[in-house]
């Protein structure tokens, strides 16, 4: 089997998902292909130089529907002879995405793609799409379906996990997000995004607040706490499913879960004999991939199952893992991974994540993993694992480790 490897990975900064934000008059389409020319600046990328661009979003109507990633690849400057894919698992597109063109450079079909995701959410609103695992009784109802708030709160109730715990996390989200902002450490992923007439309009993730403090977070109302008591009632639904809950206990709000945001991201993945030919230093080798199906009630514990999974088919331990990246889509997310495997906080996020930084959903698996590579050549470190938790019950997860 053909290893597959890294050999690049670019960002846009992550602008507020609102009519106000900095990126809503960039469509995806367009801030898609930002990121494609500016991976082929860098890289040199001249004719067919890539077998294809797979492309994840997780809301896939209207501009953002209709194979996006091909769209993106028609509004860039690659060959037209290059096709595109658009994908969709949810919360974790932007890494099934990578991780699918490892897989094709691994069974040789092709030596490079380009691959990554979109998600516009001042311009198309989560839940937009109307999923059928939401709004379908037949599905809904007898699978016990709850908001992903809930899910959050859940968590926080079945494994201990208090407003205090929750909103702690937060807080030093916020501050390693600055951190690494003033220290440079995003400098070499993160591009600038520019406007029509190529003037630049966003150059940092614009949704960090250092300011952060425990007495802030502590004046916010719980974000879920009416949608599961008073209407439509979906405490209800979950205590039906855990019947050992006697109650769920509300921790989550707008400060201790991710940001609604609009970004993008791609990853440069190949074989080594296709970077060779063109002059190109592989970062990382793609060491293994895994996702998994989980409780879709729950639904946001899939990080844990999927990483055990994933150690088991790569011959490894909990230990073998230097950095870890889980993205920050709710604080008891991360606070059960830790739990589930003792992992040290000084070893996980180190850069804050999505809490502080926002979770553009479908470039966010391809976020992290350009942060992991980043963060492992800075210091040093060899092997990293990124996972996130997916909507309706999912997890997926990517090892790498530093060339």
């Amino acid at each position: 089997m053909t290893d597959a490897y890294i050999f690049d990975a670019i960002r846009t900064p992550r602008g507020k998902g609102r009519p106000d934000g900095s990126l809503h008059e960039v469509t995806s389409v367009r801030l898609s292909a930002q990121v494609l020319d500016a991976l082929a600046a860098r890289n040199g990328l001249e004719g067919h130089a890539v077998e294809d661009v797979i492309w994840g979003n997780a809301t896939q109507v209207k501009e953002q529907g209709g194979c996006l990633a091909r769209t993106a690849v028609l509004a860039s400057s690659l060959d037209q002879r290059i096709p595109g894919l658009s994908i969709n698992r949810f919360c974790a597109s932007g890494l099934e995405a990578v991780n699918l063109a490892a897989n094709q450079v691994r069974g040789g079909a092709g030596g490079g793609y380009i691959a990554g995701g979109v998600e516009c959410m001042s311009r198309v609103p989560m839940g937009s799409d109307g999923a059928a695992v939401a709004v379908d009784p037949s599905v809904a109802m007898e699978h016990y379906f709850v908001p992903q708030g809930i899910s959050a709160d859940i968590i926080a109730t079945e494994y201990g996990i208090s407003r205090d715990d929750a909103d702690l996390y937060a807080v030093e989200s916020q501050k390693r997000a600055a951190r690494a902002w003033e220290e440079g450490r995003f400098a070499r992923s993160v591009m600038e995004v520019r406007d029509v007439n190529g003037l630049s309009i966003l150059e940092r993730d614009e949704t960090i607040r250092p300011g952060t403090d425990m007495q802030a977070l502590g004046a916010l109302k719980p974000a879920f706490k009416d949608q599961g008591e008073v209407m439509p009632g979906f405490d209800k639904v979950a205590l039906m499913k855990y019947p050992h809950l006697e109650r769920i206990n509300h921790v989550h709000h707008a400060g201790n879960s991710s940001g609604i945001v609009d970004g993008a991201a791609g990853v440069l993945v190949g074989s080594r004999e296709w970077g060779e030919s063109r002059g190109l230093t592989p970062r990382a080798r793609i060491r293994a991939t895994a996702k998994i199906g989980t409780d879709p009630t729950i639904m946001l514990t899939g990080p844990v199952p999927v990483t055990e999974k994933i150690l088991a088919e790569a011959g490894m331990t909990i230990g073998d893992i230097d950095l870890f990246e889980v993205n920050e889509a709710f604080s008891a997310v991360v606070l059960r991974f830790m739990q589930a495997f003792d992992v040290d906080h000084g070893k996980l996020n180190v850069n804050g994540g999505a809490i502080a930084m926002g979770h553009p959903l479908g470039a966010s698996g391809a976020i992290i993993l350009g942060t992991l590579l980043d963060e492992l050549e800075r210091t040093g470190q060899q092997t990293g694992l990124a996972t996130l938790c997916v909507a309706s019950g999912m997890g997926a997860a990517t090892i790498v480790e530093r060339v």
